[in-house]
């Protein structure tokens, strides 16, 4: 299950939206993540869906692998919906005890249901989408100009990649260790949540342990390429606006102006 995790994974193609330069991409999840806090009602999320399933099939990323991605979260979009569903004031359709199922709670648990979904499978889009190195050089140039107050714009980037880099690897990191530590009898399926917190030691213990190892090779790898961080620093590959970046660019404040406008229509 573990391995079903999109997020942070590089899906190589030759697509327009892998073409694009990766501070559109990273501006458009952006707003597309303030978009779906915007609206407030059910229509406009039938527009998010089939902009979404457009930009999937242009990226040319199947969709089967998007929705794989959705897998290990499950129990998290079950939770928040029955959280909203259970505890939301209106008036009462079926209750057991302290728990009251309302339709107002039902309303707002399907809205952050869908909210979550599209959260996630926008962002696995981006990250499938762009290159490490390209991200990397997108989110550094975006954040350029808090260079005037002293931000490290360069390490910044450079922390927020790698990071997201290492995702997919302790993953898997994770899925090894915790096999060979059930071969070893550990119990990591128990329905007592004090054995299962028990179970963990053994787990998380090899996990950081191999995080450290990981990020102390990764420094001495980067030291040895004389790395020094981004001042004076050139790049095999430069990044520039084309007219397809301008094109993406007016689409993306179209998508918004129409979300605004659909809520401030009431649609």
């Amino acid at each position: 299950m573990l391995k079903d995790i999109t997020i942070g994974q590089y899906y190589p193609t030759d697509s327009i939206i892998h073409r694009l330069d990766p501070r559109v991409k990273i501006l458009f999840t952006f707003i597309f993540m303030i978009s779906l806090f915007v609206i407030n009602t059910f229509a406009p999320y039938a527009l998010i869906l089939a902009f979404l399933l457009v930009i999937i099939k242009v990226s040319k990323i199947p969709l089967k692998y998007i929705l794989k991605g959705l897998k290990p979260l499950w129990i998290l979009l079950i939770l928040t919906f029955s959280i909203n569903a259970f505890l939301s004031p209106g008036e009462p359709i079926w209750s057991f005890g302290f728990l009251k199922l309302t339709m107002e709670g039902i309303t707002q648990g399907s809205f952050m249901l869908l909210r979550l979904v599209f959260l996630i499978i926008g962002t696995s889009v981006l990250t499938l989408a762009t290159a490490p190195i390209e991200l990397t050089d997108g989110i550094e140039k975006l954040l350029n100009p808090l260079r005037v107050i002293k931000v490290p714009a360069h390490e910044l980037a450079m922390m927020m990649t790698i990071a997201l880099r290492f995702i997919p690897t302790l993953l898997d990191e994770t899925d090894k260790i915790m096999k060979a530590q059930m071969a070893r009898g550990a119990d990591f399926e128990s329905k007592n949540m004090i054995k299962r917190a028990k179970g963990l030691i053994p787990l998380l213990v090899p996990l950081f342990i191999s995080a450290f190892r990981r990020a102390d090779e990764l420094a001495m790898a980067m030291e040895a390429r004389c790395y020094r961080g981004g001042d004076g620093r050139t790049r095999m590959k430069e990044i520039n606006f084309s007219s397809k970046d301008y094109v993406a660019s007016t689409i993306i404040v179209i998508y918004l102006g129409v979300i605004v406008a659909m809520r401030w229509v009431g649609i």
